[in-house]
């Protein structure tokens, strides 16, 4: 049986604009994509915080995918997360337009006793002073994973440092980890980070792939080609969320052949993420083409 899942981050609503379209205060957050993408593996519960803006169609969307929002706090009169931006013609260049944190401002998570019995947990792109704070409320999860970003790289490198002690499997990309190491090639900057703490590593590359980084192993996994790329936001988290989803359905996670499969899958669902916006693709995904096109990708680099 998957084991459980608990993902802490922002649930927000996004406007964006790209060379394909645009969207007005959509579903988004690195807790909404990593939560959708992990339910096609493993029960997921989420906490976060919305306003009373937050639409019910969004609710009964994640409701719908199995995903438990008991941890979702709703705080009455105020505003949900609210960011906007637009995309280059090669979807490589995100513009921020806008970003309104509302009441993710003042979010202070606290935990239930069912998500503090949870097996796996995720700590989104938060404040490091704020995972730190999640991790130690609790019980005993059996495997601790972690993203940021280079906003916290640069205000809070000690906090993050200090977190990254007590993680198993570190999300981030090249530019972050250069900023986080001071190297600029990536496999010494990936090396330095291990040093760190993580035992597992995960270098994200945008279209290029991603890169995984576990004891004395590099695997490099190429993107899987997408012929009509909509919206690329939440393709990280996404990843994220299959690739923690993979692991939660395996007898155990430490081992170079499970990450790897895992490497694989975050890959593939974030190929389905990007050809919609917002979370309209990962939200009508069956199991059944997100399994066909693991198959495809992984027949075509003949990995079993």
């Amino acid at each position: 049986m998957a084991k459980s899942i608990l993902v802490v981050g922002s649930v927000a609503l996004d406007s964006v604009k790209t060379s394909m379209g645009e969207t007005d205060h959509a579903l988004g957050g690195s807790a909404v994509y990593f939560s959708l993408a992990a339910s096609e593996f493993a029960p997921v519960r989420v906490v976060g915080v919305v306003g009373d803006d937050f639409p019910a169609s969004g609710r009964k969307l994640l409701s719908g995918k199995g995903i438990a929002l008991d941890g979702l706090e709703t705080v009455a009169g105020g505003k949900t997360f609210h960011w906007a931006g637009t995309y280059d013609k090669d979807f490589r260049v995100a513009t921020t337009l806008k970003t309104e944190l509302n009441v993710f401002q003042s979010f202070r998570p606290k935990l239930g006793e069912k998500e503090k019995n949870c097996e796996i947990l995720f700590l989104a792109n938060i404040d490091p002073d704020l995972q730190l704070s999640v991790l130690s409320q609790m019980r005993a999860p059996k495997l601790v994973a972690c993203d940021t970003m280079n906003f916290w790289i640069s205000g809070k490198k000690a906090s993050l440092v200090r977190l990254l002690k007590h993680v198993d499997i570190f999300f981030i990309n090249e530019e972050e980890i250069r900023q986080l190491t001071g190297e600029y090639n990536i496999i010494k900057a990936g090396r330095k980070t291990m040093k760190m703490g993580p035992q597992a590593l995960v270098v994200k590359k945008g279209d290029c792939g991603a890169m995984l980084f576990f004891k004395d192993s590099i695997v490099p996994v190429p993107a899987c080609a997408v012929e009509d790329v909509k919206d690329p936001t939440g393709a990280g988290d996404s990843f994220g969320g299959g690739f923690m989803g993979s692991l939660a359905a395996a007898r155990r996670w430490d081992t170079l052949p499970e990450l790897t499969k895992a490497m694989f899958y975050g890959t593939v669902i974030a190929s389905f993420n990007v050809e919609s916006f917002s979370v309209k693709r990962l939200g009508s995904l069956s199991r059944a083409e997100l399994h066909s096109r693991f198959r495809k990708f992984t027949g075509l680099l003949k990995v079993s």
